[in-house]
């Protein structure tokens, strides 16, 4: 079919891959303004169902959903110096309305941290206002110079979550099992082999006290961040006078966190396990999960297919193609999609009461029983599932080494790209030393350490730290 045709093979150009996999399967086309996508209705279904599942685990611990403006006063993002410097580059601002210059400049929010903490500064007096758990699903902009799409664009879609504490180590724990939350839906509903860990001084959150992210390897052995979560301690609360008084009657400052994923996770997905004919999807967030294509539309075949469809709907997504298009083209189409089973009725296969069964991944079909297709599907879906998850762990593990010196790194990335674990010393200087020489930067430092002492990879300082390091998008 035409339509597989403009699907560049991944293994001659991994970018124009992924770019053709995006237009080919309708997940997105280009905005009119350079950086920004349109989200077609199956790009689109597949963030609502990101969406519906971290919204019922936030909820599970209490959060609430709010919504914050677009625009943030000038003045107020500047309080705190940190964010501002790392955020500048990126940040649009509005300065007119029509033919009226504004008396401030207005930033379109790049994140919203600056008006949660002035909601909060108004909002708490107490420790027993606290602690206020907001999360806001929202659009943001940051003024990309590089763009692809989902991966990185000047708009883009995320949920954004801001708290607010009386207690250090409440918030602390907090920010932790935000993380356990994110790495628990990147594992089980995306099936992305994630390592969770802290990020560097030099990588860390602007006006962080500490960042934890999960890391993802895409199948090209680049890295993705795939969420973080920012613990702030007091940094936000003292420029923007976040005071509650405590049970002693004494003025505190407030301890607060933030944390988020986006739209990136849609491309995390498509670099991970889709294939050159088009998207894989992991069933918990594939919009169509079952697709059944009728091969001649007689009475019996379109009964049988509705029996099947109304025998399965319970359970899953299901949908039956009823345009009119080829046998094959509908076939395609559904590859294309990534849609994890297919079922094929036709009046040959109902004559012995059998169906055919596809699956996305291996693209094995097997014959079955119309009896027995709830059964299969159950077992198919699954073993669909574990595959998914366990291909992206082999490749990840493939691509997973280690290194001593910066010139053993050097030589890794040139001939086996993926995460490089090495001893290194944490300094912001030597970061951006390693950054200099090979366009790469850390991407965590694991929980699990071995605290042996070794000398720096790049610097040879005495440290106990052992941190991955890759490129990454």
């Amino acid at each position: 079919m035409k339509q597989l045709d403009k699907i560049t093979p991944r293994n001659v150009d991994f970018s124009q891959w992924y770019t053709d996999t995006v237009l080919n399967a309708k997940l997105a086309s280009y905005g009119p303004v350079k950086g920004t996508i349109i989200f077609r209705p199956y790009g689109y279904a597949i963030w609502e169902l990101i969406q519906k599942y971290l919204d019922t685990k936030f909820k599970e611990i209490g959060v609430e959903n709010v919504y914050f403006p677009l625009l943030i006063p000038e003045s107020l993002f500047q309080k705190e110096k940190d964010h501002i410097e790392g955020f500048s580059p990126e940040i649009a601002t509005v300065t007119r309305v029509g033919d009226t210059q504004l008396p401030e400049p207005l930033f379109i929010r790049p994140t919203s941290e600056v008006l949660m903490a002035n909601f909060f500064k108004n909002e708490v007096k107490s420790y027993r206002d606290l602690p206020l758990i907001f999360n806001q699903w929202a659009n943001v902009m940051r003024w990309e110079k590089t763009t692809r799409p989902f991966l990185r664009t000047s708009e883009f879609l995320w949920q954004e979550g801001h708290t607010v504490h009386s207690e250090r180590k409440e918030a602390s724990n907090l920010t932790l099992k935000i993380l356990d939350i994110y790495t628990e839906f990147a594992e089980n509903a995306l099936l992305l082999p994630v390592i969770a860990g802290q990020k560097t001084e030099r990588e860390k959150f602007a006006g962080a006290d500490s960042t934890y992210t999960i890391e993802s390897l895409m199948h090209d052995g680049q890295a993705l961040q795939c969420g973080t979560s920012h613990y702030f301690a007091d940094n936000f609360s003292k420029p923007y006078e976040i005071k509650f008084k405590n049970k002693e009657g004494k003025l505190e400052y407030a301890y607060s966190t933030s944390w988020g994923v986006s739209t990136r996770l849609i491309g995390a997905i498509i670099m991970t396990h889709s294939d050159d004919n088009g998207l894989v999807l992991p069933s918990v967030i594939s919009p169509i999960q079952v697709r059944l294509i009728q091969i001649k539309e007689t009475d019996e075949v379109i009964k049988v297919t509705e029996d099947i469809k109304n025998l399965l709907k319970s359970k899953y997504r299901v949908d039956i193609d009823k345009t009119d298009k080829s046998f094959g083209f509908k076939i395609s189409e559904a590859e294309i999609k990534g849609i994890p089973l297919r079922i094929e009725v036709g009046p040959r296969d109902l004559e012995n009461n059998q169906v055919i069964i596809s699956r996305r991944d291996t693209r094995e079909k097997v014959q079955v029983n119309v009896n027995e297709v709830e059964k299969v599907v159950d077992q198919m879906i699954k073993e669909y599932d574990v595959n998914l998850y366990a291909k992206a762990l082999k490749n990840r593990e493939d691509r997973t080494s280690k290194a001593k010196t910066i010139e053993e790194y050097k030589t890794i990335l040139a001939e086996n790209q993926g995460f490089v674990l090495v001893p290194f010393c944490g300094e912001i200087a030597c970061e951006k030393d390693v950054k200099k020489q090979t366009s790469t930067n850390s991407r965590c430092i694991p929980f699990e350490q071995d605290n042996k002492t070794e000398n720096c990879f790049n610097c040879n300082k005495e440290t106990n730290l052992k941190v991955y390091f890759a490129r990454a998008y």
